[in-house]
């Protein structure tokens, strides 16, 4: 590496027929405007995933989810695709069993062991 680095540095300026200095071309990756960054060089999924998180949305779930109380007027909001979606609760945080039951698209629910309040949004998939 260092060998290249000296021949480089040698060959950088070399003089012609007229005593002019010419540079050779350089090979990088930079371009005139200069190395592109993560936003103009993604593509496809990747790309909406970068602009959907510009505007503050959660594509794929990435981010940590909001907390919220439980109670009937703060539930815990789950998403879904459909009008109900099937919800597993702790009910306790040292619980082993975890409790299941459907939750369906309107007012929140609650989990029937422990009486936390759930509500079903609707959301669409990002892509």
């Amino acid at each position: 590496m260092a060998g290249r680095r000296l021949l480089r540095a040698c060959t950088a300026l070399r003089l012609v027929n007229q005593n002019v200095a010419v540079r050779p071309l350089q090979r990088t990756m930079a371009t005139l405007k200069g190395i592109p960054t993560d936003d103009e060089q993604a593509t496809g999924l990747e790309r909406r995933a970068l602009q959907a998180l510009k505007k503050g949305k959660d594509p794929y779930s990435m981010l940590k989810p909001m907390e919220y109380a439980g109670t009937k007027a703060e539930p815990h909001i789950v998403p879904g695709i459909s009008t109900k979606r099937l919800v597993g609760c702790l009910c306790e945080e040292d619980n082993t069993a975890i409790v299941w039951f459907w939750l369906h698209e309107g007012d929140a629910q609650r989990c029937p062991s422990c009486g936390s309040h759930y509500k079903l949004i609707h959301s669409e998939l990002p892509h």
